[in-house]
Order: structure tokens, then sequence, then C-alpha cells
């Protein structure tokens, strides 16, 4: 009697060409559909949709990788996943990426032209970045529900919103501070604003007290906003000028006269505790010049160069404006000192220069008014991990202003609006269908508009404003009702994102998509970490250290990849990459694919069999792996998961229930048909098991051996497995077995006697004794 032959799998060991054989099958499939006429309960996936660029960021990788993780045990939980694909190409990135590619500037350039390339460069990077998105196994929809958003139906939904809105009085036109890039030359809004750490200088300057003739000395790193300065704030609290509380200071250069004010957001211990306010040096000046309700200066251009209220010093730019006003400073003694400083300076985030605050007449969208429903959103989402949960209501804490939302750009969505250029009148008009105002009128007018006084808008909107409405676009609102209630209505709606967009596209998303529809976008938040080096530093291309995705899959595999991301990476932290453990993951497919190997040498048993008490033992240690892996995969704890049945698959299957059963399994002498069998179900049930709890995480390999083994039809297209039941619950032995079975083998190597000789002088622990027959077969124990 023999239970053993020639492998089912004939290939001896796993090869990473097998990946691209699964990814063409699986795209002639159709489990990773979303099935608009199943009765399956929806769950969707708001899929980050990326910029596309010409290389893709090994730190994008792994994140993208998580989200089909997710995904595919959403699947197997029995959910019916709407993953949509999606491409975010429009705003200033691209307009960047072609400016620099085609050694040209946007404003200098015909803007049909310029909107033709940066279509025509999105287009080679977008089919290059589908690519990568494939062979990194992400099982999103690139067909039916596929999407970019620069796509003339996006665009168009895009405007209806801004219609809905306009008609719902939510936006309107004002002039106001803004944050204001001179490099883009475009109004930004504060979350796109990042502070960056820079060196310095502190001048202290002398300003006269016109009643008492003493000098007041002010520390700024902004000499060159004197010309905006309309008062000087001190503590009211701080002892020093108490006396001065309501008295007059004189500007130095220009001489104007300006008040002193007691206000608590002077600081006593920053430089000499006295404050100049001016129009506008940061955030505060805005928000005070309101409060006491200054009248502003306009002293910075959209240029970055001095105004003429500045005089001699019109024209320079900021830099240079300081460095002569300070020449002229220190001659005539109104320079008391200098000294070096460390500050944080507000960047664009886009271009990483610096902003500058204008006042500039722009469209806005109402958003104070809603930041209670947001925080009460916030409380009701799930969050993974809920620490993230803070960063957001910090952030909506922190909004006091409007969201400034037209842009001075080019390729992006157009405000639909049309002026009368002889009224003064404005039309706003959108129907769903995209429409160019700067070069198209609307399908009507007005009454008594004549077409030739039209003069449409040309401005763009904040590309967030598209990317906002993401999950209202994949649930087709406002184009099939029924899809969008069993989607968005009725269905779990998940985000997942990286940290770094919190206050832009999950914040906006919410704002928008309760403005829209009264309802919370999401139920569900997934937020994931950033990837950096081995020394823990951010990847850049300053740094030399940017990890190329396609470079670590031609070596090592997609699949060594994603095992390497589940055992490495916790939920929202950041993680480094490091290209020894993602070898050393791949180890771990060698392993599986071994054990596969292995048990395909066996005829499987097709009924259950009677099973002996070392199958009840491995089945119910099986019973407790699986039912708390399932339990972390709906908890977005994949990291959990995977080391759970690593250590299961290789510890304590391989390593010790394979070995006890082995002889067992083959028929040898001394053991029945029926104890044979019993022991080849349970090698098959055992390993079809971790093949479906593994699936999620390494996809190509299980369903590879799935096929092989088990069904034609996809793993992925299967549910999570049942718990075995009707058996004894040995699971509290296997530490006990463990323990008894690296005895006897070290015993051996003690004495000199090799693995599978007889053994002697061995006593079987009395817990152990119903698995004492497969024990001293095993190890021969005499």
């Amino acid at each position: 009697m023999d239970g053993s032959a020639e492998p089912r799998i004939k290939e001896k060991r796993w090869k990473i060409d097998f990946e691209e054989e699964m990814i063409r099958k699986w795209e002639s499939e159709d489990w990773w559909k979303f099935d608009p006429n199943s009765d399956k309960p929806s769950f969707v996936i708001d899929t980050p949709p990326p910029y596309p660029a010409p290389v893709w960021h090994i730190g994008a990788a792994v994140s993208y990788s998580m989200q089909d993780i997710i995904a595919r045990i959403h699947r197997m939980l029995g959910y019916n996943v709407l993953y949509p694909i999606g491409m975010d190409r429009n705003g200033i990135p691209i307009e960047m990426y072609v400016e620099k590619y085609e050694h040209i500037n946007m404003w200098e350039h015909d803007r049909d032209d310029f909107e033709r390339l940066c279509r025509q460069y999105l287009d080679q990077w977008t089919e290059k970045m589908k690519e990568i998105m494939k062979r990194l196994e992400l099982s999103g929809d690139y067909e039916e529900n596929y999407y970019q958003t620069d796509w003339p139906e996006y665009r168009g939904l895009t405007q209806l919103t801004f219609k809905i809105l306009w008609d719902k009085g939510l936006i309107y036109e004002a002039e106001r501070p803004n944050n204001w890039c001179p490099h883009c030359k475009t109004t930004i809004a504060d979350a796109e604003i990042e502070y960056k750490e820079k060196d310095g200088m502190l001048y202290y300057i002398k300003y006269k007290v016109k009643e008492t003739g003493e000098d007041l000395i002010v520390a700024t790193t902004r000499p060159e906003l004197l010309f905006g300065c309309k008062a000087i704030i001190v503590h009211p609290d701080d002892e020093r000028y108490k006396h001065l509380h309501g008295k007059t200071a004189i500007v130095p250069l220009i001489g104007r006269e300006i008040p002193i004010i007691p206000h608590k957001e002077a600081d006593p211990e920053f430089g000499t505790g006295v404050v100049h306010i001016c129009s506008f040096g940061d955030v505060n000046d805005v928000r005070i010049f309101r409060e006491l309700k200054l009248e502003p200066v306009k002293v910075i251009d959209t240029e970055g160069k001095l105004t003429e209220v500045a005089g001699k010093y019109a024209g320079l730019t900021g830099k240079e404006a300081r460095k002569a006003i300070v020449e002229d400073l220190e001659r005539e003694g109104l320079l008391v000192d200098k000294k070096p400083i460390k500050h944080k300076v507000p960047v664009h985030e886009r271009c990483k220069h610096e902003i500058e605050i204008i006042p500039m007449k722009e469209y806005y969208l109402k958003q104070t008014e809603f930041l209670d429903t947001l925080r009460k959103y916030v409380e009701e989402i799930e969050w993974y991990p809920e620490k993230y949960k803070q960063h957001l209501l910090n952030w909506i804490n922190s909004v006091t202003v409007d969201w400034p939302i037209s842009r001075r750009r080019y390729y992006g969505t157009e405000l639909p609006i049309w002026y009368n250029k002889k009224t003064g009148e404005r039309f706003v008009y959108a129907d769903g269908k995209y429409r160019k105002p700067w070069k198209e009128l609307p399908p009507k007018l007005p009454e008594g508009w004549n077409p030739e006084d039209v003069e449409g808008e040309w401005r763009t909107l904040d590309t967030w404003m598209d990317s906002s409405i993401s999950v209202l676009f994949i649930t087709r609102w406002m184009r099939d009702e029924e899809f969008f209630k069993k989607t968005f209505l009725e269905g779990t709606k998940l985000r997942p994102q990286g940290y770094e967009i919190i206050r832009t596209w999950l914040y906006y998303s919410l704002l928008r998509v309760h403005q829209l529809t009264g309802k919370r976008a999401f139920d569900k938040v997934f937020i994931n970490g950033m990837g950096l080096d081995e020394k823990g530093r951010k990847m850049s291309k300053s740094l030399g250290n940017v990890i190329d995705p396609f470079e670590i899959i031609n070596k090592y595999g997609t699949d060594a990849l994603r095992m390497y991301i589940a055992l490495e990476t916790s939920i929202g932290e950041n993680y480094r990459i490091s290209e020894q453990k993602i070898q050393g993951a791949g180890k771990f497919l060698t392993k599986l694919w071994n054990i596969a190997r292995f048990i395909s040498m066996f005829e499987p048993a097709e009924e259950r069999p009677k099973l002996e008490p070392t199958d009840e033992w491995i089945l119910s240690e099986l019973n407790r792996v699986r039912e708390r892996v399932i339990q972390y995969y709906k908890e977005f704890d994949f990291h959990n998961a995977a080391l759970e049945l690593r250590k299961f698959t290789w510890n304590v299957f391989a390593d010790h229930y394979i070995e006890l059963v082995k002889r067992r399994a083959r028929g040898e002498e001394g053991f029945s048909e029926e104890e044979s069998k019993a022991a080849r179900w349970t090698l098959y049930e055992v390993l079809r098991q971790i093949l479906l709890l593994f699936a999620p995480i390494i996809p190509a390999i299980t369903d590879k051996i799935w096929r092989e083994l088990y069904d034609e039809r996809s793993i992925h297209a299967q549910e999570f497995p049942a718990a075995i039941e009707g058996i004894k619950d040995y699971s509290e032995l296997t530490e006990k077995i463990a323990e008894f079975n690296s005895y006897v083998w070290n015993t051996k190597k003690e004495r000199g006697i090799k693995f599978y000789e007889p053994i002697e002088g061995i006593e079987i622990p009395e817990e152990l004794e119903p698995f004492r027959k497969d024990l001293v077969a095993t190890h021969r124990i005499q």
C-alpha cells in the first residue's frame, strides 16, 4: 500500500514568470468585477487616483498593494467589491512636468497647444502606470469602472457640482487676502501649504514713539513689509510696555504713524515682545487685520515683487528689497541688531516655492458653517488606525475661512461662468456636459445677451474640486440612480489613502459630498504610512535613494514584495523599504511551493475519513489560526494576519505535522488504508485553507497552486474557509508537541544518530499519548 505518487505539481520551484501567467489569466476572468445584479452587500473602495508620472515611487506601489489586499479580503468575506482604478490628470503637477520636459513657459504658450502637450504626456505615462499596477497584481477595474479626472464626463460632473452649489448660495466671489504662489502664479488654499524650516535673519528695527520720543525695538524676519505696517501690538501683561498702550509709533523709513495696541497675540518671549502688524506677513497678520478692522496695503504683487507703495524699492523681489532696506536701515542707524534664526516658512506643496499673502479676487466655497457636521462625521467613521481621526479633527478645528476654489492655471476644469462685458452680469451654466467657457458659449444665454458681448471664464478650479467627488463619480451619482443606490446609499464605502492628504482629499471629500448629498462620504477610512529608505529617510531624487518598484519586481517578484509589505508594515505606520527583507520574504514563497509540491505527491482522499488525533490536533490549531486571521483581516490588519499565517505554515504545519504524518500518508507498514487517507485528507485540507487565507496577500502563488491541486476556477473567486467541525480540540498541546519533537531531534544529534534511524530511551509524555503511533513512527522510538 502506498499513497504517494509522482507530484502533480511538476515545477520544482516557484518562478517569477508564473506571476505574469496568472495576471494574464485574471484579465480574461470576471471574479474581480463588480456585479450590479448581485445580491451580495456592496463594498466600495474609493481608490486614490494617482498622478501619472514618468517614474512610480516604490512607496506608492506599496500603498496601492495594501489597497488591493483590502479588496481581495472583502471579496473573500462575501462582498460585491467595487474597486475602480482611476488616474488624477488635472492640475499643477502635470503642468510642471510639461514645462520641464518641453522647456516652455505655460503663460507664453498657446493654451490649446499646451493642453494638447499635457494630454500627450499624460497618455504615455497613464499606459505605463496601468502596466505597473497590473504587474503589481492590483485586481482593480481597469475597464467598466476605470476613470480619468480630465475626461469630459468627469469634468462635466465637476462643473455641474459648481452650478448646484452656486444655486444653493454656497459659492461666491470676493476679494480678500489669499495665499499666492509667485512661481505658479495662482491662489492656493491653506491645505496646499507646507511649512519648511529655513535659515533666516531676525532684524531688530528701531521705531520711534511719537508721544514720548523713546525708541521701540521690533524684531522681524521680513523688513520689506514695513510699507504695509498698520499697527504695533504688545502683550497686555508685558510690564515693559504698559505705559505705551494707546500711544503712537512711527514706521522707520516711511514716517507713517500707527497705533500701539495691547493684544494677546504678542509673544513676550519672542524677540523684544513687540510685534508690528503688516499686510500681509502671515496668517496671524491677516486675522489681526480683520479683527482690528485695519485697512490693508498691497506691498507684494503677483510676481513676488514690491509694489509702488514701496517707493524706490518698487519692482524688487522680496529678497532683493530686504537686502536694500536693511542696508538703508543700517546707514540711518535704525537697525539695532540682527541674529541668525531658524524659522518655518510657508511654501506651496506642489512647487516648494515660498508663498505670499496677497489680496485677490477669487471664487470661494463656503466651509466654515459645515465644520460641526464634519466633526460629527469624523466621529461616526471607523478609522484604521484610530489615531488619524485626531489629525482630521485638528485640521477641521484650524479652518477659519472659506475655501478659495479658483485657480489661475490652464490644465484643469474651468469654472462654468460667462460674463456680459457690457452689463457686468454673470451667467453660471452647467448640465453635466463639459464646456470650456473661454472658447465656447453655453447652449443658451440669458434673455437679451448678445453673444458678441459674452466673455467666458478662463480660470480653472482647484484640482481638489475634481478629486473630492471621486466617490460620487465611481458610484455614478447623477448618472445611474440604481447603481448609486446599490453602491453609495446601501454599500459600505472605504477611503484608503496616505496621511499626508488627510487635510486635502479626505477633508474636501467629506465637505463636498455632504454639501451635494447631505450624506457622509465614507463608513471606513484606512490610512497607510510612508515608505522610507533603510536609514529611515524620506525617498527623494536629491538623496538618490528612490527605488523603482519594477527593479524589485523583476528581481524578486510581486508576491515577494507583497509578502514583505504584510510582514513589515503596521497599519498607519511609516516603514523602511529593505531589499534584503524583500528577498527574505521571498523565501516563504519557496517554502510554500515546496510544501504544496510535497503534498501533491499524495493521492487526495475525496471524502473526509475518520481522523486520527494528530490530524485533529493540526486541524484544531488551524481553526484557531483561521479565526484570528479572518478577524485581523476584518480590522484591516494584514500585518498580524501574515505573521500568524507564516508562523503556522512554516513552524507548525511544515516543521511538525508534515514530519509526523509522512510515514502514515505513504501508508507504510503499521498503518491502515483508513489511517493513511486521514493523513492525506488532512494535508490537503490544511494546505487548502492556508492558500485561501494567504490569497489576498500573495495572490499569484496561491492561485497557481490552487488551480494545480483544487479547482480550475480562481482562488480569488472563493470565500474564506469555514471552521472544521466535529473534531476534538488539541490546540492547547501545540507547544508540547513542538517541544517533544525538538527534544528527540536534538537528542539524536547529540548521540550521533541520524534523523531517520531508531532511538531508544525516549519516554512519551502522558499528555501526548493520543499521538503515540505517529510519534513512534516519525522518530522510530524503540
